[in-house]
């Protein structure tokens, strides 16, 4: 089959692409903005990639299009696909109907930590000899890839896995379809790790979000199983309107518990009171001892054992752009970090500050997110924000001002239309011992490389 991908270069559909061309499949797309990294990635898998969106590219007369939710109603291939009556579907259905249908699908769903979990919850399953296959929202380090099908087990070579984790994302499916994505998986499995207001762009309200969540719910078997976070009331009323399907919870005392904290980053798991073993890692943040347990909870599901997992977890590499060192010069460190939302940034530097200490925390911030751009959570920034010592915040594309969010902060935060000015400003504040943390869920112009040159 040939498939043509029509915004191939976001995460998701280039996972879709790299799956899709393992599996045989003839594979090309198209985007607005083809560059490097996606760019270099998919052509090294053979996947021919055209600049824009085009009519002509009808004229590649693959089997079906298939459409990613960046592409809307006036592109012009878009309008030729549906003048000429050609066949189309969207990524998830696709993903749905070629590749998840006979799978034991484990999905990660939740405002955040999706990323993250989800790698931790295939690479439990890896470490178990159980191949996974797996598309995700970032690249695991323990993979160095995002996606791939899943492969021979070791128990059973001759076979090939049944188990599939997908990071089960509520955002829209496509134009045509507005469900979220996650009611195209099935799963056998699910996470459901947190639920807050997000997406301000497509969702009106929290209620509308914890709908689609609930449509989540409805389709997981009644043996299927649900790892729910204990301490969210917003699940805990997703549940409510309707569940057939056994709920296991974490982070509370009557299910998946957080133990005791060690000084060197790991801490103990315990079941309904009872110890487990202990983590060994280095990450930071309650976050993602959180996410930890969920994962140990939904492998456990598919048959891992729980010390396993708890040893699995212990050689886990983490994900790019997630409290990622970008470099350390004259000893100012430079993370890079994914946080967007307030509730992320500020988890993020909580994480950051038991790493840190007393030593300096300068927060960068580029709110890029469509909820950010729109300024639904500007109020919450300020608190958000909190536990950094300087706070240097991008005020580009945006339709509100940072500045006046950010003003009960004093001259703690500083806002920048320019980024040169901005880049200047880190550099001139910046002292050995410092740690400056950059979050942003785009590439924020290069500015983690930029900083490291400048600080040498």
């Amino acid at each position: 089959m040939h498939i043509h991908i029509l915004g191939i270069c976001g995460t998701f559909m280039g996972g879709i692409a790299a799956i899709a061309k393992q599996a045989g499949h003839k594979v090309t797309g198209c985007d607005a903005n083809v560059y490097p990294p996606m760019s270099t990635q998919l052509e090294a898998m053979g996947i021919e990639l055209v600049q824009g969106f085009g009519a002509e590219q009808a004229d590649l007369n693959p089997d079906v299009y298939v459409i990613g939710n960046v592409v809307t109603r006036g592109k012009p291939l878009m309008e030729e696909i549906l003048n000429r009556g050609l066949p189309y579907i969207s990524g998830p259905q696709w993903l749905a109907e070629n590749v998840l249908q006979d799978k034991w699908v484990l999905a990660v769903a939740g405002t955040h930590g999706k990323t993250t979990t989800s790698s931790m919850l295939a690479w439990i399953l890896e470490d178990a000899g159980l191949a996974p296959g797996f598309l995700i929202g970032g690249i695991p380090e323990n993979f160095g890839v995002s996606a791939r099908l899943p492969g021979r087990p070791a128990l059973d070579p001759d076979s090939v896995s049944p188990f599939f984790v997908i990071e089960a994302d509520e955002y829209d499916t496509a134009f045509f379809d507005k469900r979220s994505k996650f009611v195209h998986y099935r799963p056998r499995t699910a996470i459901l790790n947190n639920l807050e207001f997000d997406h301000a762009d497509i969702f009106a309200d929290l209620a509308a979000i914890e709908t689609q969540f609930h449509h989540l719910v409805r389709t997981i078997p009644g043996n299927g199983r649900i790892v729910s976070n204990g301490r969210e009331a917003n699940l805990d009323r997703v549940l409510a309107r309707g569940s057939w399907t056994p709920v296991e919870r974490f982070g509370v005392e009557a299910g998946w518990q957080l133990g005791a904290l060690h000084e060197d980053g790991g801490f103990d798991v315990l079941l309904n009171g009872e110890m487990q073993g202990t983590v060994s890692w280095a990450l930071m943040g309650e976050h993602n001892r959180l996410n930890a347990i969920a994962a140990i909870a939904a492998a456990r599901h598919a048959g891992v054992a729980v010390k396993d997992a708890i040893a699995a977890l212990s050689r886990f590499a983490n994900v790019k752009r997630r409290m990622e060192v970008k470099g350390t010069v004259n000893g100012i460190t430079v993370y890079d970090d994914f946080a967007h939302h307030p509730t992320a940034i500020a988890t993020t530097l909580e994480g950051l500050r038991r790493k840190a200490g007393g030593a300096r925390i300068l927060a960068v911030l580029e709110p890029r997110s469509n909820t950010m751009k729109l300024g639904t959570m500007k109020d919450a920034l300020p608190g958000s924000l909190e536990l950094a010592d300087r706070v240097f915040c991008s005020a580009a594309g945006l339709n509100w001002n940072p500045g006046e969010a950010l003003q009960v902060m004093g001259a703690k935060a500083q806002t920048f239309g320019d980024f040169d000015a901005l880049i200047d400003a880190i550099v001139a504040e910046a002292k050995p011992g410092d740690h400056v943390l950059v979050m942003s869920n785009g590439g924020f112009g290069g500015i983690h490389q930029k900083l490291l040159d400048r600080l040498a």
